[in-house]
Parts: structure tokens; C-alpha cells; sequence
């Protein structure tokens, strides 16, 4: 009723002074008249850098400006690149620093060995058609965790994941038993990994061939053959492992638990996936397939 009289009278009083008597903001009264609400969401730069903080501190220093303007942009709040740039390199916000590659694989061993037949082609056409595979190590006061994930390359999830203080064949059967026992895949995937032990264990090859899994193996010596799984590992370690002192293994474990289950497959942007989550990538594939069956 407000914005209707004062749109009424404009004729014979000044707009500010319309405004002012009548408590209302001019942008206000011009997004109404435009036919829109008025921008609530416009924050200062201090208001701004305050949410920044908040987001920065939620996902523990996990996105630089790239990915918190558009985190900003997901929860409605406007902000351009440079002005979120500009507001976290003056406030020493910043995502974690990246580590350097070390190499884990043991991969002297007399145990066969299959060949690349990924051959890096690291786009499949739906879920469920590669998985890849490998194992990381990580400290704690405690001693040493291992772990290992299973990553499906359509939406780059983690399907399937095991923690323990031993490097062992167990720790990727694990892993692989709980991929499959969540997804249950048709016959046929394409299962990726190094030559390490492990990989090439009987145990392990068994276990594939109960699947109806194919087994693939980077060449020897070649990280880039897997190089999402490390790409995986990379971020894990920069966004919840480095620079943060553990205690105790538990505490290793509910980290890893809480990175994989509640914050990268749920809600983690990831620019392959056109900076939508894991979950969100698939979601959303399935929901086209489904309407594409309905037009068919």
C-alpha cells in the first residue's frame, strides 16, 4: 500500500523525501515498481566478509574465490569475482596449500599384473562403467591410518572407502566390497588401479572376478594413469590433513568420515562436474535420462 499511494503522488512530491516520510527505501520503491522485490540480499563489504569468514570456517578453508563466489551465489547472495578476490587476499583468506605428489605404490612383486586398458580416458558416458582405486597414508599421534577409496569416474563419488593401520590386501577388498554393495553394478565395470601389491593380491583379483569386475593397471612408475584418484587424494589432504594435528586414530577416522560421507560427495563443488557436488552431478543426470525415457 506504500509503494501504491507514493507511485500515485509522484507527480507532486519529491521521491526522497516520499521515501523518508513514509519509511520506505528508494531501491526499494524502484524494484517494486520494476515489478520485483527489493534486494535484501545485497550485503556491504563488511557484511560480506563476515559470511566469507563463516564459509571459510564451515568447510575448513576448502574453496578459494572461485568457488566461494559461487557458494555465495548458492545460498542467494550476489558477490562478483573480484569483489570477493579482493575481500579475501586483503584478509588473508585463502584455500589450503597443495603438497607435492609422493609415490606409495610397491609394486615389486612377482604377482601378475594387468594392462592399462583405461589407457586415461577418464570420461565415461554414465555411473557405474570405471572405477578407480588407490591408497593413501596419514598420520596421527596414534600411528599411521591407510586408505583406501573407490572412485567412480562419471561423477567423480566416492563409491567406496576403508580405513586401517595396515596396508594390506583387506584394506582394498574392503573398500571394493563396500562400492559394490552400495551401487551393485552390472557385470562388466572397468576397475582401475596401480600395479602395488595389493591390487595385484589374490585376494583382491578374486574379489573382481565375483563382481564380473575388469581389472586395469597404470603403467609402472606412471601416476598420471590414475591421476584423478591422486587428484582426489590431493584435496582431501589440503582441504582436512595438512596442517591440522590429530590425536588419536579416532579422530583420523571421524575426519575422513565426515570429508567423504557429509561434505565432498554431498556438497563439494567440483569444477569437472560444472562446480556441482558428486551427489548433485548424478542427480541431476538421472532426473535427463528419466525425461528422456518420458518423451521416448
Amino acid at each position: 500500500m506504500k509503494y501504491a499511494w507514493i507511485a500515485g503522488q509522484c507527480e507532486s512530491f519529491v521521491l526522497a523525501e516520499m521515501c523518508e516520510v513514509l519509511g520506505v527505501s528508494i531501491s526499494g520503491y524502484r524494484a517494486w515498481k520494476r515489478g520485483g522485490a527489493p534486494d535484501r540480499k545485497r550485503l556491504t563489504d563488511s557484511q560480506m566478509l563476515a559470511l566469507i569468514r563463516a564459509i571459510h570456517a564451515e568447510l575448513k578453508g576448502a574453496y578459494g574465490s572461485p568457488r566461494m563466489v559461487r557458494e555465495l551465489r548458492a545460498r542467494g547472495f550476489s558477490g562478483s569475482k573480484e569483489r570477493v578476490e579482493r575481500l579475501m587476499r586483503d584478509n588473508g583468506i585463502h584455500a589450503r596449500h597443495k603438497r607435492r605428489y609422493k609415490v606409495t605404490t610397491d609394486s615389486k612383486h612377482g604377482l601378475p599384473v594387468a594392462e592399462n586398458l583405461l589407457a586415461r580416458n577418464f570420461t565415461p558416458t554414465a555411473p557405474n562403467q570405471v572405477w578407480t582405486s588407490d591408497i593413501t597414508y596419514l598420520w596421527t599421534d596414534e600411528g599411521w591410518l591407510y586408505l583406501a577409496i573407490v572412485l567412480d569416474l562419471f561423477n567423480r563419488e566416492i563409491v567406496g572407502w576403508s580405513l586401517k593401520p595396515r596396508m594390506t590386501a583387506d584394506i582394498v577388498t574392503d573398500a571394493l566390497t563396500m562400492a559394490w554393495c552400495r551401487k551393485r553394478p552390472a557385470p562388466g565395470l572397468l576397475y582401475h588401479s596401480d600395479r602395488g601389491s595389493q591390487y595385484a593380491s589374490h585376494a583382491v583379483q578374486d574379489k573382481l572376478q565375483a563382481y564380473g569386475m575388469t581389472c586395469s593397471m597404470s603403467r609402472k612408475g606412471n601416476c598420471w594413469d590414475n591421476a584423478p584418484t591422486g587428484s582426489w587424494f590431493n584435496s582431501f589432504k589440503n582441504e582436512r590433513v595438512h596442517g591440522i594435528r590429530y590425536a588419536t586414530l579416532a579422530d583420523m577416522k571421524a575426519a575422513s568420515f565426515e570429508y567423504i560421507e557429509v561434505f565432498y560427495n554431498r556438497k563439494r563443488q567440483h569444477s569437472t562436474l560444472g562446480y556441482k557436488s558428486p551427489k548433485q552431478f548424478l542427480t541431476a543426470w538421472l532426473s535427463r535420462q528419466h525425461q528422456e525415457k518420458l518423451v521416448a
